[in-house]
């Protein structure tokens, strides 16, 4: 048997969520936007969640004991794994499973493939833990509990991974670094390797199939325009059908490197160029330049920092939706580029701005409005 556990990597109090929710809003010019403070405490309610998500560990039980044998994936590139036990997989390889609901079935297909081929982890890092000094790990050790193996997971696998992607994994992007590790009859059996390595991970910390190497992917956190991100208890989910409850949709992704050629720009040249591209994209989006204050809906979009920039994550979503005022997502049916109903309801347009502006009338004295104000 073979136990998993998953986590992103992510500094305490930063506004980066680990599954990509926008870290940032910004008010585009004449169309709403949510407070920058009320967006933090949405993605530190979101990020808590999505940690607590990925240090459930997975246990599988009937799994990879000492001795058990992988299969070896048809195919010219292939990784051949004949009489290989769990414990043998080497740093590129990657391994493949068909998930299943049943506890007694799940994982028992693992195979080794080739990294082109769809699979769900891809290893970086070896450790036998019997070459660990003292009698923790010995051969009549107890087995340790979920805390243990998440420090083991911290202590090696978050610096393993770094130094397979040779420093430019993106701690924020859609990957995150995963522990696999024997289960309680593979450690009695003797086992004692674990396996570091990168895996996607939704909100629900299922491992979701990948495609090709890791160092050869884009890492940023994008979503293609069209999708909505689902919803529970107001903070959002994986992507969704539409139709279903979600928390926002996506309605551009922007790549900055055409834009920013010559290096990392400050978050307030990001915003200076994304407030207006975010905002003619919603437009074309939506077909209508009113739609996105008709339907009280908000546009926002994240920054890329200097570790993503690093790690070539340099694409961002441009989304819409609708934040509580206590915090979190308003729940939206129905696609914004048609009809919606948000919580229950079909959105009320407000009344139209005087003489037919799209911005508000200074108050006298007052400055007029500029673009990002």
């Amino acid at each position: 048997m073979m136990v998993v556990m998953s986590t992103k990597p992510r500094e305490p109090g930063t506004n980066r969520p680990s599954s990509g929710l926008p870290g940032v809003n910004r008010p585009a010019s004449g169309l709403p936007a949510a407070s920058a403070g009320t967006a933090r405490r949405t993605l530190a309610l979101f990020a808590l969640g999505a940690i607590v998500a990925a240090v459930v560990t997975l246990v599988v039980s009937g799994g990879f004991g000492q001795g058990t044998s992988l299969a070896t994936e048809a195919g010219p590139a292939a990784v051949a794994a004949k009489d290989s036990s769990f414990g043998s997989a080497e740093p590129g390889e990657c391994l493949q499973w068909t998930p299943t609901d049943d506890p007694n079935t799940d994982r028992q297909d693992l195979t080794t493939v080739a990294c082109a081929q769809p699979h769900r982890f891809e290893v970086a890092s070896n450790v036998d833990l019997s070459m660990f000094p003292g009698a923790e790990f010995g051969p009549t050790a107890a087995y340790p509990d979920g805390a243990r193996f998440a420090s083991l997971r911290d202590e090696h696998c978050v610096s393993a991974v770094e130094e397979y992607m040779s420093g430019r994994f993106d701690p924020t992007g859609k990957y995150s670094v995963g522990l696999m590790y024997p289960s309680q009859m593979g450690w009695a059996d003797g086992e004692r390797s674990i396996r570091c390595g990168i895996q996607q991970s939704g909100a629900t910390s299922a491992l979701q199939t990948m495609v090709g190497g890791v160092a050869d992917q884009d890492q940023s956190t994008v979503w293609d325009a069209g999708t909505c991100v689902g919803i529970a208890a107001g903070v959002p989910t994986d992507p969704v059908d539409c139709s279903e409850p979600h928390a926002f949709e996506v309605v551009s992704v922007v790549d900055l490197t055409p834009q920013f050629p010559n290096g990392l720009p400050s978050v307030d040249d990001q915003d200076k160029y994304l407030e207006q591209t975010c905002t003619t994209a919603a437009n074309d989006y939506l077909g209508d330049p009113d739609a996105l204050r008709n339907k009280t809906l908000t546009l926002f979009w994240d920054n890329v920092d200097a570790s993503s920039w690093f790690a070539n994550s340099r694409r961002v979503s441009c989304s819409i939706g609708k934040e509580v005022e206590s915090g979190g997502f308003s729940t939206i049916v129905g696609s914004a580029s048609g009809d919606i109903t948000i919580d229950g309801a079909a959105p009320v347009a407000p009344p139209p701005l005087a003489d037919g502006r799209r911005l508000p009338t200074p108050l006298p004295g007052a400055a007029p409005f500029q673009n990002g104000n």
